[in-house]
């Protein structure tokens, strides 16, 4: 737990973070809480599946917008005004389901929650990337910020799970506005840990010019196989959801449905706590890779259950990959993408997951108005099947894109360990000035303007990340 300890010491670190999990604590009731409403008070699991299908796609699609805003204008002037926005069009969804209002209704409201909705864990990722010293504590940050994901898609269900069922099916609805209305106004406030505004350098390429689309970057050499790859897992995840719930009520528990899926999340917690505290020899893209067969192979074998206590082992064991497989995608992540556009790569994992999870729920749940949850469970093995296929097929571009030093990121994998006699920057308490980015030595140290945010870059010494002898992954090994 030490390496944990370490980095919440850093200044300003536990506000945020804490913060942070508040935030996007009521994002892991909304799934389950439009499925609860839905089908409860509809009688329908395939207009549930296509609520909070339009949700996550409008999640999706918004969640980009949003991190590219926020890169160019900040956190706080983007993030809270969209944060308003979302709780208003949750109230209405939950309006519209309490008075019976006609099914089509429920879409506009529903993908305005999401556009609308934002992804907190990659702003406070964002945060840790200023914040951490070295590579090893930003593998130990994403760890911990994926337990804490994790975390609250052990309490979230739950809870959602207990208002629906024992206060009025779109209770579960409710709790999510007072939690991200409160977690984004105690994130939002904490400005000294807010990542500065960093200029993009102008596109020298004139066909960039005439093809803005090509300046996506999700286009960018590797980051397709991650967002694919993402997309699937978040079909198996977003089906689970629908399909456990399904499963549960066919077998007269669906008030365990919440606890249920509590047991995926609370095992991908302690994975994630533990893959987190030691560092990993074996090169990043095996890593990633050897996630995702485990994850697949697992949520297929879902289809083999019977019970809820056996869906809830077989929850457990699904878990144990899930956690894993996210930190090191994010790891990747930071290694392809741009400085200056840190918060869209990072977002692009939420966004990828987000928009599987809309795919895989509306497909369960048309699957299980037909066959019943073991259609669910097959469109789910299907997804993971697809993961593995998409996993082996970009493997090859994934390697050459991190080998080739196409990276922006750090030239070390933050899961390599750093020489223990490493030298730190020296910091002076009494200086106004915010510490050199990590992962990217080269950047200026910049002044803290707490009055208007505005920052005037000043020169500053590069900061070493690891020593001449420090023992760095070859990555030309993986060509």
């Amino acid at each position: 737990m030490r390496p944990y300890l370490d980095i919440l010491r850093l200044p300003g670190a536990l506000r945020f973070c804490a913060a942070g999990l508040l935030a996007r604590s009521g994002g892991a009731m909304m799934a389950i809480g439009q499925v609860m409403m839905v089908s409860g008070l509809y009688g329908s699991y395939g207009l549930a599946g296509a609520v909070a299908a339009s949700n996550g796609v409008a999640w999706a699609i918004g969640t980009a917008v949003l991190a590219n805003l926020v890169d160019r204008y900040g956190q706080r002037r983007v993030m809270w005004p969209a944060a308003l926005v979302f709780s208003a069009a949750l109230v209405v969804l939950v309006v519209l389901g309490v008075l019976s209002a006609p099914p089509w209704t429920l879409f506009p409201a529903a993908m305005l929650a999401g556009a609308f909705g934002g992804a907190p864990g990659a702003l406070v990722r964002a945060r840790w990337n200023l914040t951490v010293r070295r590579p090893d504590q930003l593998h130990t940050a994403y760890a911990l910020e994926s337990t804490l994901d994790e975390l609250t898609f052990v309490v979230g269900p739950v809870l959602a799970t207990w208002l629906s069922t024992q206060v009025h099916p779109a209770a579960g609805l409710v709790a999510p506005v007072l939690l991200s209305l409160t977690g984004a106004h105690l994130f939002y406030s904490q400005r000294a840990t807010e990542p500065p505004i960093k200029p993009r350098p102008a596109s020298a390429q004139p066909a960039d010019q005439r093809r803005p689309w090509r300046r996506l970057i999700v286009l960018r050499p590797g980051f397709g196989a991650v967002v694919a790859v993402n997309v699937l897992v978040g079909c198996v995840l977003g089906g689970v959801d629908v399909t456990v719930v399904a499963a549960v009520s066919e077998w007269d528990a669906r008030a365990w449905s919440g606890l249920v899926l509590a047991c995926f999340s609370f095992a991908s917690a302690v994975a994630g706590l533990a893959y987190g505290a030691r560092s990993w020899s074996t090169p990043l893209p095996t890593r990633f890779a050897i996630g995702v067969l485990l994850l697949a192979v697992f949520a297929s074998a879902l289809l083999l259950v019977g019970s809820p206590l056996g869906l809830a082992l077989g929850g457990v064991a699904t878990g144990l990959a899930v956690a894993p497989s996210l930190i090191n995608g994010n790891a990747i992540i930071t290694r392809l993408a741009p400085p200056e556009r840190l918060t869209e790569g990072l977002a692009w994992m939420g966004t990828s997951l987000g928009l599987g999870s809309a795919i895989g729920a509306s497909l369960c749940g048309q699957a299980i108005d037909w066959t019943g949850h073991r259609g669910g469970f097959g469109v789910i093995a299907a997804c993971g099947l697809a993961a593995i296929a998409v996993t082996a097929v970009g493997w090859p571009a994934l390697r050459r894109a991190l080998a080739s030093g196409r990276s922006t990121g750090p030239t070390t994998d933050p899961a390599q360990p750093t020489s223990p006699t490493e030298p730190l920057p020296p910091v002076d308490p009494s200086a106004p000035t915010r510490p050199t980015d990590p992962l990217h030595p080269t950047a200026p140290t910049e002044p803290i303007d707490t009055a208007d945010r505005r920052h005037t870059p000043t020169p500053a010494a590069p900061v070493s990340l690891s020593s001449p002898t420090d023992p760095v992954e070859d990555e030309t090994d993986l060509a």
